[in-house]
């Protein structure tokens, strides 16, 4: 039997590092950084984690918004929404997500771009 998407990421601690690196990543990335401004990282960082987990097969339970209403009003460019895939790139590789489990994430990140681009 084939370990879930969860497990590969390296499980509740895996994606927790991951998500918290997207998270760093995006306020540091000029393309979209200003979106950030004001926001509590950490309750960024978790619920990016909480998302992510659920999302990948794991126990977690998110609670927030869906993508949609998440990003309704924002106007989010496909410029930003390829920088937000990028960071999440970045971030996998720099904990050592491989390859398959890279283009499984990025997939499943791709597909909600038309809850958050502005068409």
């Amino acid at each position: 039997m084939t370990a879930s998407l969860y497990e590969r990421l390296g499980g509740t601690e895996g994606i927790t590092n991951i998500a918290s690196d997207i998270v760093e990543n995006h306020l540091k990335n000029p393309a979209i950084s200003t979106r950030f401004k004001g926001l509590d990282a950490d309750v960024l960082k978790k619920g990016a984690a909480t998302f992510f987990i659920m999302g990948t097969g794991g126990p977690e339970v998110y609670e927030g918004k869906d993508m949609l209403a998440t990003h309704k009003g924002m106007n989010i460019s496909a410029v930003e929404f390829m920088a937000v895939l990028d960071d999440g790139l970045d971030a996998m590789k720099k904990n050592n997500v491989g390859q398959r489990e890279q283009e499984e994430v990025l997939f499943v990140l791709y597909s909600m771009r038309a809850d958050i681009v502005l068409v």
